[in-house]
């Protein structure tokens, strides 16, 4: 059905669009957590995280295995993915290397988009800022940001949230037909 890609910086509104957009659809929804409690802080994020959703919701932990929490949800729900930030991160910290995680991340959204159930995908956009001066920061924002941009690309929806506002980014084919005219003209 419909695979809608949501990105921003850090407590942009991401979290709060995608719960707002799902209990709008009044359908079951299907809320799959990226996030491992390493720590307490953590933990108490996790804990405002869960807070903030409806408690009807089924919760499914999937810190690593996006593929196989997808396929369980039913055609009649909307799922999320709470986030990709963090699924990167873990794919990383368990050795994955840039082609495997892409490769994941290729098969998960394509997975999304050609689901019969709709997708609401939260993720960082981390590649606005500083250059990271350690080596692992940088692969880390740049298989990111190709994560990013594969969501993206097979999403039917994809905005930019910025101080609790969405901005909707233009149509990724439609934007490569004009640069293409552009250039045959």
């Amino acid at each position: 059905m419909a695979l809608t890609f949501l990105t921003g910086g850090a407590r942009s509104g991401k979290s709060a669009r995608a719960v707002l957009m799902a209990s709008a659809s009044d359908r079951p929804v299907t809320f799959i957590a990226t996030a491992r409690a390493g720590d307490a802080e953590m933990a108490d994020r996790i804990r405002l995280h869960r807070a903030e959703r409806p408690a009807r919701w089924e919760t499914v932990e999937a810190p690593l295995d996006l593929g196989a929490a997808v396929a369980g949800v039913g055609a009649e729900s909307v799922g999320i993915i709470d986030c990709l930030s963090l699924w990167v991160a873990n794919l990383l910290e368990r050795g994955d290397c840039g082609v495997e995680i892409e490769a994941a991340a290729e098969r998960v959204a394509a997975a999304c988009a050609a689901s019969r159930a709709d997708w609401i995908v939260v993720s960082n956009e981390v590649g606005m800022g500083l250059v990271p001066m350690h080596p692992l920061g940088r692969d880390y924002r740049d298989r990111l940001g190709r994560v990013n941009a594969t969501f993206s690309r097979h999403a039917s929806l994809a905005q930019l949230m910025v101080a609790g506002r969405a901005l909707t980014l233009g149509d990724h084919n439609h934007d490569l037909d004009l640069i293409t005219r552009r250039t045959h003209d």
